[in-house]
């Protein structure tokens, strides 16, 4: 087995390792607004839920090598300090692909990839119409990671509201897998769907209550 120091790794490589081993990743598909009420929409795959109670979703805001300026979504978050995260799907996955491109800050994303800006309900922040789940979210805290080789801000967000289309609502609270038709992130280029289900039963637990 091949083994990596990770002091030694410089920021690509370390990225490379990551970003293929650690899969499939949800895309969080971010849209925010500027101070003065610019749109803003973006995808970040170092994504994905980390409580449920308070509902609790993270995404990281990388940055390329040589350029620590802030992206426009940290900003836009810093100056508001709301978002909201769409889920991509399969229907969606060519605009999501558009809005990774980087572009002035003044253009906006949804018009530039083509997808419907959607009032939210309590944060200022529009969603995409054509995302079949929003997660309207306030920011809870922003934590700063980063040495000599890069930096990423980690956005961690306190979900205020929740929109689920009629088309992949189960009911009693739950999202049909098999109408979702959600998109992960791979290494590289790679993307992949969630089309192969299977299931698994979780063993009954073998600890007496009482023990604990």
């Amino acid at each position: 087995m091949i083994g990596f120091a990770a002091g030694d790794l410089s920021k690509d490589e370390s990225y490379k390792l990551l970003s293929s081993a650690i899969v499939p990743r949800p895309i969080a598909w971010v849209s925010t607004l500027s101070a003065d009420g610019g749109r803003n929409l973006a995808p970040f795959s170092f994504f994905n839920g980390m409580a449920v109670m308070p509902p609790t979703i993270v995404f990281s805001v990388g940055y390329a090598d040589g350029n620590r300026l802030e992206k426009d979504t940290y900003n836009n978050m810093m100056a508001t300090r709301e978002c909201v995260v769409n889920i991509v799907t399969e229907a969606t996955a060519e605009a999501m692909n558009k809005t990774a491109t980087e572009l002035p800050a003044e253009i906006d994303e949804f018009a530039f990839a083509g997808v419907t800006p959607l009032a939210s309900v309590v944060v200022s922040p529009p969603r995409v119409q054509e995302s079949p789940i929003q997660f309207e979210c306030k920011l809870h805290q922003s934590v700063r990671l980063e040495n000599e080789l890069g930096r990423s801000d980690l956005m961690i967000c306190s979900v205020v509201y929740i929109h689920v289309d009629d088309a992949v609502y189960a009911g009693d609270y739950k999202i049909d897998p098999q109408k979702l038709h959600v998109v992960g992130r791979l290494g590289g280029p790679h993307y992949t769907t969630t089309r192969d289900l299977f299931q698994m039963t979780r063993l009954p637990s073998q600890v007496n209550k009482q023990e604990k």
